[in-house]
């Protein structure tokens, strides 16, 4: 059997703790062999959560102590120096997102790994929500007929997990998930429409809820919103089709699970269920059914990546996979700020 991928993790703060490392930890074939924090706080919970990891001051410091690939989880305005850093090592890298504030500062990001031939994956975990599984099952199974469009509600009660200032906001936060789990699902944009909230903190002006109508190219239209600090909690899919309609109004299992405390190596297979009373609901003409849940796995997509190093599988989302999705997040700030519709491209 092959050695495991040695991988480093750059940024122990919320995602690099709770949404990378305990998936890591639980993917086929990959190792963590390191994490970058300079942060004394960090550094306790690293050494709490995983006693005796070697902990670095920077990633150039990392490389040298020798890794096969490095995931980068950094704030969003230190995330291109450390990408570009790691392609000019050669080395293999995830990166969280979002992934790069605009589509054309990313095509910059996917340029430099092309050219240097080094494999640069994005972070969209959420395609692998147990929700968003489901959903693309019902799909693929046809038992909606025609789809015709659906919608996708995220609340979260976070106000104080807000990024705050031009550089944050929960556009570039939900929205890059919401946003690339339908494009995933229904392919690029044509046209899109987006109206947004804006809050004022002394960091700066910072948009805190928006929703984002899309006509896609397939015919299919999606609705997606978000907020974090109007003190709701909700998920909800809706989806509408010829034959009938799907409704499921559950958050991911996993992010509950892991910001409690609860790693899937404690539950091996029993990881990522929803329970019974949370499935959604399929309704057509012969009447309505309980739908049971697909497994969510965000430990998949790291297996996966690994799976890739080693030549057996293609890596996961790919940064120039993501480029529609950008596209659409840059057509929403323009839809907010001048109240049009934009035509993509």
């Amino acid at each position: 059997m092959a050695a495991p991928m040695r991988l480093g993790l750059v940024g122990y703060g919320l995602g690099g703790r709770f949404f990378h490392a305990p998936f890591i930890e639980a993917a086929e074939g990959i190792d963590l062999a390191g994490v970058v924090t300079r942060d004394p706080v960090r550094r306790g919970e690293l050494e709490a959560d995983f006693p005796g990891m070697p902990v670095y001051d920077s990633m150039a410091d990392l490389l040298v102590a020798g890794v096969d690939a490095v995931t980068i989880t950094t704030p969003p305005q230190t995330r291109r120096e450390l990408v570009l850093e790691a392609i000019d090592a050669g080395v293999p890298v995830v990166a969280d997102k979002p992934f790069a504030p605009s589509a054309e500062a990313a095509l910059e990001l996917v340029a430099a790994a092309e050219t240097a031939g080094v494999p640069v994956s994005v972070f969209h975990n959420r395609r692998w929500d147990h929700n968003i599984r489901t959903l693309k099952r019902i799909l693929d199974n046809g038992d909606l007929g025609e789809l015709w469009s659906i919608e996708s509600r995220f609340e979260l009660d976070l106000a104080d997990y807000l990024d705050r200032g031009p550089e944050g906001g929960l556009l570039r936060d939900l929205g890059a998930h919401l946003v690339d789990q339908m494009v995933w699902l229904l392919g690029p944009a044509e046209t899109v429409y987006c109206a947004m909230d804006w809050v004022d903190f002394p960091e700066g002006r910072t948009d805190a809820f928006f929703e984002i109508v899309t006509a896609h190219a397939s015919g299919v239209r999606s609705t997606v919103s978000a907020s974090k600090v109007n003190r709701l909690v909700a998920r909800e899919f809706r989806a509408y089709g010829s034959a009938g309609s799907y409704v499921a109004r559950t958050n991911d299992v996993q992010a509950e699970q892991v910001t409690a405390g609860i790693r899937p190596v404690d539950l091996g297979e029993r990881w990522g269920y929803d329970v019974e009373d949370a499935w959604g609901t399929l309704t057509t003409s012969t009447g309505s059914v309980r739908v049971p849940s697909e497994r969510g796995a965000y430990q998949d997509y790291y297996s996966q990546f690994a799976a890739a190093w080693r030549g057996e599988a293609d890596y996961p989302v790919p940064a120039r996979e993501v480029l529609p999705t950008l596209a659409v997040l840059d057509a929403a700030r323009l839809s907010d700020e001048t109240n049009a519709v934009v035509r993509l491209a």
